[in-house]
């Protein structure tokens, strides 16, 4: 059990859909530094169970009363991904801390209202690239920060699976619903494109920076077969290394993400697993000086709860 710290940020959930279900609300309740205060839903049946289950202090149907309130001092955002960026800019404007679920916004156009929403509010602003939290690529990018010297090249890909469900179903409940939920106008998924980088290639891309920082220039395939999509996508860093995304949806196999780094003083090569086993990555590093390798345990896999954890850590004191 994880000890609570006597100092907690005090957080909103908006949304009690699927994602909030599998990851938001359960990681309110078990953080170190962080308390579930409010959820908010327009479904007054979702949001009775929810609240049942998950014992907020505050449960809100309308999302303009749950911001008003003085006590509420961050918001999770885990509506459908149309909302994303108007109720994020709606919360740094009540004043709120946000942990927004990815992608940042659906166009080029959102992104940018909300970073200047950002910078007008002086609040901080998460987007929910739990990724970044699992412990065994924490321990590769530190490699890299600490060790590695001039990057090569990178590798990556991230294939989900026609199997995934079939998987993930023996180890995921069944999300509660709800026939009054409020949805977004129009089919999110129309433009399977669009959705299926917005979805799975803003991991990709975010697991490339995290590891090898900023891209500067991108040349990018596609090809369409059997209801299949494959993205190859060659990238350069403002570091000069060199790398190749993969974003395959879907593979006729198991869910097959990973990585490859090659550096001046070693190398790293990952597995990382779907996220609903809550498992950190299997990662191997080799270091040249001795001709070693190790993998890091990475024992604590629950991404969603450590990425609050690192939102109100950031807030309560000023951790980067």
């Amino acid at each position: 059990m994880i000890r609570k710290q006597d100092r907690r940020l005090r957080v909103g959930v908006l949304g009690c859909g699927p994602i909030a279900q599998f990851a938001h609300l359960e990681s309110c309740v078990k953080a170190r530094n962080a308390d579930l205060y409010a959820i908010c839903d327009a479904a007054p049946d979702l949001l009775a169970r929810m609240g049942a289950t998950y014992e907020p202090e505050k449960m809100y149907g309308d999302y303009d009363e749950m911001l008003a309130d003085p006590q509420l001092e961050a918001v999770i955002v885990a509506t459908s991904d149309a909302y994303h960026v108007p109720m994020s800019i709606k919360a740094l404007k009540a004043g709120k801390h946000v942990l927004c679920e990815k992608p940042i916004g659906v166009s080029v156009e959102e992104g940018e209202m909300l970073a200047d929403a950002v910078r007008r509010s002086g609040k901080v602003l998460q987007v929910g690239h739990m990724k970044r939290f699992d412990p065994a690529l924490e321990a590769a990018r530190d490699f890299v920060r600490d060790e590695i010297g001039e990057i090569l090249a990178l590798k990556a890909w991230y294939c989900d699976s026609t199997h995934r469900y079939t998987n993930t179903n023996a180890v995921q409940p069944l999300p509660v619903t709800s026939k009054l939920a409020r949805k977004p106008g129009g089919n999110p998924k129309a433009d399977l494109r669009q959705y299926f980088m917005l979805a799975h290639g803003s991991h990709l891309v975010d697991t490339a920076r995290f590891l090898c920082g900023e891209i500067v220039a991108v040349r990018a395939r596609l090809n369409e077969r059997f209801g299949a999509y494959c993205w190859f996508v060659e990238t350069e860093f403002a570091n000069g290394a060199l790398g190749h995304l993969d974003l395959t949806v879907a593979v006729r196999m198991d869910w097959h993400e990973g990585f490859q780094l090659y550096g001046e003083n070693g190398s790293a090569i990952a597995k990382t697993f779907n996220p609903w086993y809550f498992r950190a990555s299997e990662v191997d590093i080799f270091h040249e000086k001795d001709a070693t390798s190790r993998r890091p345990l990475g024992a604590d896999g629950h991404f969603f709860r450590r990425q609050l954890e690192g939102l109100a850590d950031t807030v309560l004191v000023g951790a980067p």
